[in-house]
């Protein structure tokens, strides 16, 4: 099978955190049955983002009012990693649009918020993401009551499986970036299939050419009168992505441990020259305890996501007129500790377990390289020797990070 399919009855939506949590432990299960094939056939994902869409996963953080779960930002981050247990690619997918939907309420005046929270709640709609602004390859025009968008963006994750995107351009003349939330179906958006990287490799997360997209002023986030009023709050739109980086790390890296500890309690066969023959490689000494450092490392950093989960959440759920610059720095942080530290530790547990499974295991039919190249791909994003120095800074200086696009 290369498509996802499932029969389970979502037609009774969960009440509370952890019911959404063991909602998004029943989507892994069902991804985590062909995730293998999927991820080879390399195919767009419609059916695993339909998966997400019948789950009510989508609407998760979306308003009660408009049918929305109306869950705050600690559950997604779980609802996030649970996912990614089951296909990397999808956990990252739905983070991603987490961030998106939220997009609005960092950086929007109170009536796109509410505009754009009804608009995607009510129709279940999936936000992809057009924004790269390490590269100022998107010119926006100002046409008088518009604005217009014109170039290229090298990546675009959620591209063709996406409903609405958020796009991100700067004004010519000027250094002012502008977001605007679009329809992803318009002539004016061309998504190339030119994303065949070796990880994350479901994520559609390759070039688009934007051609004459308009806008009108009113619709671009957080401008009123041309012109764009700052909040400390703005601020923490890099923080919250880089969590949920984080959370969907630690999932594939929780989808690895279990794979492997399966495969060697099932398959792997235990060694006969060491000296101390046991009958199963489970009863080794030396598969105990890597298992046993494993299993603690990964206890460890989940812990510590957990912890900026908390710390974060406070600041994303208060009003934003009250978030301080030194607040959303201290999140900024405790974020970049957590991101570093289950980016180190799952990229071990991904290398470390073809020894305690055995050398059968490195079959392509098995699989285990997956979690690898899931890991290997995404943590590229942005160096993690930076978020080391962030938390060094802050540990020997007393200093807070700068907010910039990747801080």
């Amino acid at each position: 099978m290369t498509r996802t399919e499932h029969t389970a009855d979502w037609t009774t939506r969960p009440t509370t955190a952890q019911g959404w949590i063991d909602r998004a432990g029943e989507v892994a299960a069902v991804l985590a049955v062909d995730v293998l094939e999927r991820d080879r056939a390399n195919r767009t994902p419609h059916a695993e983002v339909q998966l997400l869409k019948d789950s009510g996963l989508v609407t998760l953080l979306g308003p009660v009012e408009h049918g929305g779960a109306g869950q705050t930002w600690s559950t997604a981050y779980r609802v996030t990693r649970e996912v990614a247990r089951g296909d990397g690619s999808i956990g990252q997918l739905l983070g991603y649009h987490y961030l998106w939907a939220w997009a609005a309420r960092l950086v929007a005046t109170d009536e796109q918020i509410a505009a754009v929270e009804e608009l995607y709640t009510t129709n279940n709609f999936f936000f992809g993401g057009a924004v790269n602004p390490r590269d100022e390859d998107l010119v926006i025009t100002d046409e008088g009551d518009e604005i217009v968008y014109n170039g290229r963006k090298a990546f675009s994750t959620g591209s063709k499986v996406s409903d609405l995107t958020v796009l991100e351009g700067v004004l010519q003349g000027t250094n002012d970036h502008i977001f605007a939330i679009v329809p992803s179906k318009q002539d004016g958006i061309v998504f190339n299939d030119d994303w065949d990287n070796i990880g994350q490799r479901l994520t559609e997360s390759g070039s688009v050419e934007i051609t004459d997209v308009r806008v009108p002023w009113a619709s671009a986030a957080g401008y009123v009168d041309k012109k764009f009023r700052p909040l400390a709050y703005n601020t923490l739109n890099v923080p919250t992505i880089q969590l949920v980086f984080a959370n969907f790390y630690l999932g594939i890296a929780q989808g690895a441990l279990e794979a492997a500890t399966s495969y060697t309690r099932d398959r792997t066969r235990p060694w006969p020259y060491g000296g101390d023959n046991k009958e199963r490689a489970a009863d080794e000494f030396h598969v105990l305890d890597t298992y046993g450092d494993l299993q603690s490392k990964l206890w460890a950093a989940e812990a510590l996501v957990d912890k900026a989960g908390t710390a974060i959440e406070e600041v994303l759920h208060a009003d934003r007129e009250s978030v301080t610059p030194e607040q959303r720095g201290r999140v900024a942080v405790l974020v970049a500790a957590a991101k570093q530290r289950i980016a180190d530790t799952g990229l071990e547990i991904a290398t470390r377990i073809f020894e305690v499974t055995g050398a059968r295991a490195s079959a392509s039919k098995v699989g285990l390289d997956l979690y690898w190249r899931n890991l290997r791909t995404h943590t590229l994003h942005d160096p993690v020797a930076y978020k080391r120095a962030e938390v060094g800074r802050y540990a020997l200086l007393g200093e807070i990070p700068e907010p910039t696009w990747y801080t």
